[in-house]
Order: C-alpha cells, then structure tokens, then sequence
C-alpha cells in the first residue's frame, strides 16, 4: 500500500481506463481493496469520479506502467517525492538597533516617558530594541548621560516605523481607557455600596428651632 497517492480513487480510475494493470496492482499503489477497484471498474463504487493522471501528478512514471502491464506479479513502485524544507518562523523577539543609533535610544525612551508614559516597558523594549534597566534609569535619572539626554522622536532617529510607533500608542491608550473605565465602574459600585449601608435617618432633616420664644 502506497501512501503517496493523494487522491486513490481518482487515479484508480485513471488507471483501469488507460492501462492494462490488474486490480490487485492498482489496489496495490492506490492502497484499496481489490474488490474495491473491482467495483470502480463496474462503476459500482465511485460512479462519477473524474480520473486522475498519476503520470502528469509526479506520482507513477510510464515505465513502471509498462514494467507492471508486462508482469501483473509486478508490483508498482511510486516515484519518490521531492521534500520541500520550509524554513521556520523565528519567534520576534527584542528589535535589533545599528550600532550607530544605539545612543539614540535613551532619548527615544525619555521621549516615551514624556508624552506617552501610558506605553508599558515591554513594548518600548521591542519597539526600540532597548532593555527594562536602560528605561528604569532614564527614568530615575541614574543614566551615566542623563545630562545629555533629551526627548526624541523615535520615528525621527530611525529607531521604528510610524505605523509601529501608532500601534503601539494607540494600544497602550486602549489599554489605559479601559482601565479607567474599571477604575470608574468600581468606584461607582463601592460608593453605593456605602450609601446602602448607611441609616436613612442619617440624611433626614435635623429640626427647625421654634419660631416661639420662652
């Protein structure tokens, strides 16, 4: 039984109607029963079935038609399939940065902090190619050139794209509007919460002196 033939029934039909090999080859290199082949034959079994050519499919050579209609002891040998190696996907991990804009970055990452501290770290490691410490002393001013760091456009110095530099910002606000938004929402249920829990007699009117005087 071969496990090459994509489509067995097809070319079994392709070979009872253009060959002179017996059922039990054909049911051989199609991998059927060769009552099975026998019932195509009788088109009792796959009736309507459009055969297809194993030769012109790289899957059986003319000579091995032959070789097996000379001797039907003869069993066909499929032709071996060429393997087709697809590279692998590397995993994206941290931006690569050119020697030549690294020092670009902490002003990149001052630019972050600056106007769009909403951004997480990690998506400033990836974006720009840096590292959580470079950020964390930018940030704290601990940065051996913190007196010469000021904030740039990342775009500007060639670190991203501006349609990455858009995702990212437009991300991190979506981020941000609904953590708000939860922020608010639990504020709101606390806050009844508080308010049911609280006398009715403790909003009522305190009274009014009498207007008579004893």
């Amino acid at each position: 039984m071969t496990q090459n033939v994509l489509m067995p029934k097809a070319t079994a039909v392709w070979l009872i109607e253009n060959t002179s090999l017996s059922f039990d080859q054909i049911a051989a290199f199609c991998g059927l029963h060769p009552l099975e082949v026998q019932g195509i034959a009788n088109e009792d079994v796959a009736k309507g079935i459009r055969g297809v050519d194993p030769i012109a499919g790289g899957f059986l050579s003319r000579e091995e038609i032959h070789k097996g209609e000379a001797d039907q002891t003869y069993k066909l040998q499929p032709l071996e399939q060429k393997r087709i190696d697809l590279p692998q996907v590397k995993k994206r991990g941290a931006r690569y940065t050119p020697i030549a804009r690294r020092q670009d970055r902490p002003d990149a990452i001052a630019w972050f902090l600056k106007n769009h501290p909403e951004v997480p770290d990690s998506k400033i490691v990836k974006l720009i190619g840096t590292t959580k410490s470079t950020i964390e002393q930018v940030r704290n001013r601990t940065h051996w050139n913190s007196n010469q760091i000021k904030p740039v456009d990342p775009v500007t110095i060639g670190l991203c794209s501006q349609i990455e530099l858009d995702a990212v910002v437009a991300e991190a606000a979506a981020a941000k509007a609904r953590a708000e938004a939860r922020a608010r929402k639990a504020e709101a249920k606390t806050l009844k919460a508080a308010q049911e829990t609280v006398p009715p007699e403790t909003y009522a009117k305190a009274p009014e002196a009498s207007d008579e005087q004893h």
